[in-house]
């Protein structure tokens, strides 16, 4: 019984970084930047929350509502004036822009907040649970898959029911193409980036709730985000949900072998899957 709820729990925990993959896959697949900083745009979000909660006595989820729009605000600003200005068939200037932006986040926030570890407070629910028989299932945890479920299904229909999805979709595939049909992949790029913000705001909601932050562990969070897209398959939002799961599902049965196995289960799982599959498990487009 003891494996099925660390499978479980696995599970749960998977939500958790497909929430921190989700905006990257989003950002990668339309324009296909790779964004060092995302990690560290994370944490800016939970500390943002956490302001919002301190200074206006708010409850974290109301918090992340306001924290949202301003989040989307940044994420085009960034977009719009400079991630738009190194973009093109080179790959490195791109890289190196979001490399120093990560660096200018992790020392902006450590000036701001110190290197002292925090947590956004979430009063009952962080100790709230639910009983399925043999297994208990924390209610925050449950909260933070549920949302990663959701999340999906809104950038699915997002993609393929929407206007603005076709023109993700065209602006992806061939630029000056649309381009010549009105659309304007500057200004898509930007709104995109901006939405990949508003699910990093999600994402640093239950960061901040379930386990003390501090400036410095965008990197790591960088690392499960860009670990989860790969295993499921550049460009497809499912398999994106699915890599998470998988990391969430090794770290957790390797802490239940050896405590000290739970963050190298997850990268050996990782290095599996591109062995047996090296274009991910459900590789797709946004087409």
């Amino acid at each position: 019984m003891i494996w099925i709820d660390t499978i479980v729990q696995g599970i749960l925990l998977g939500g958790l970084y497909a929430l921190f993959a989700l905006g990257l896959s989003l950002v990668f697949g339309i324009m296909r930047l790779v964004n060092l900083a995302h990690g560290d745009l994370i944490v800016l979000a939970a500390y943002l929350i956490l302001v919002l909660v301190t200074l206006l006595g708010l409850g974290p989820f109301m918090a992340a509502l306001l924290a949202a729009p301003i989040m989307f605000g940044i994420g085009w600003a960034l977009q719009r004036l400079v991630l738009n200005r190194v973009l093109g068939p080179d790959i490195l200037p791109p890289l190196l822009v979001t490399f120093g932006l990560s660096v200018l986040l992790q020392n902006a926030l450590q000036e701001a907040f110190s290197a002292d570890s925090r947590r956004i407070p979430a009063g009952w629910l962080e100790t709230s649970s639910v009983s399925l028989g043999p297994v208990s299932l924390g209610l925050m945890p449950l909260l933070t898959f549920a949302s990663a479920i959701l999340v999906t299904l809104a950038l699915q229909w997002l993609f393929y029911r929407t206007a603005l999805g076709r023109a993700f979709r065209a602006t992806s595939d061939d630029p000056t193409t649309a381009s010549l049909m009105g659309v304007k992949p500057e200004a898509i790029f930007a709104k995109a980036t901006g939405i990949a913000m508003v699910v990093v705001t999600i994402a640093a909601l239950y960061l901040g709730t379930r386990a003390n932050f501090d400036p410095t562990i965008g990197p790591a969070r960088l690392i499960y985000a860009f670990e989860a897209v790969i295993i499921g398959g550049l460009g497809s939002l499912w398999g994106t949900l699915a890599g998470g799961v998988i990391i969430g599902v090794a770290q957790t049965v390797g802490a239940q072998i050896n405590p000290e196995w739970q963050i190298l289960a997850g990268h050996v799982a990782f290095l599996v899957v591109l062995l047996v599959r090296p274009r991910g498990l459900f590789p797709r487009a946004f087409d």
